[in-house]
């Protein structure tokens, strides 16, 4: 539970300052993990889909992103280029557009069958990384285990 407290103060009519106290209660996601339980995956993106059911294995990546374990060198690597573009220098909006393509990249690798249309859409706004001080080797590393889909 996270306390929120909002002090004001009201001056009456007569000059005299009058202080007030106001106290809020919030549930932390801590509290409602500890009330429901913690989900079955750390996002909510593959909720309520048991996983066992679709006959194939997915593992969660550093960043909570799932991927088919098949996948899972390619999956690691765009976890690692999504860290060095977050961590990088170059605008936030240039980061928020590789780190969403790079996602739609990992989400296509939870499926038996990635959309290979989606993935080399993706690609062509990822692979600008390259350009990103300290991204050009996983670029390349990437592209290699793409190769199939591209």
């Amino acid at each position: 539970m996270q306390e929120d407290v909002i002090e004001k103060s009201y001056t009456a009519p007569g000059g005299t300052v009058i202080p007030s106290t106001t106290h809020f209660y919030s549930i932390t996601a801590p509290g409602i993990d500890k009330i429901e339980g913690p989900g079955e995956f750390t996002m909510p993106k593959f909720h309520g889909i048991k996983v066992e059911a679709t006959g194939q294995n997915i593992i969660t990546l550093g960043d909570g992103n799932q991927v088919n374990a098949k996948f899972g060198d390619l999956g690691q690597s765009l976890t690692e280029l999504r860290n060095a573009v977050t961590s990088s220098g170059v605008h936030e909006s240039t980061k928020l557009e590789l780190v969403a393509d790079i996602d739609t990249i990992q989400s296509q690798l939870a499926k038996p069958e990635p959309n290979r249309t989606i993935i080399q859409a993706a690609w062509e706004v990822v692979k600008s990384a390259a350009a990103i001080n300290g991204c050009t080797v996983l670029v390349h590393k990437i592209a290699g285990l793409l190769a199939h889909f591209l």
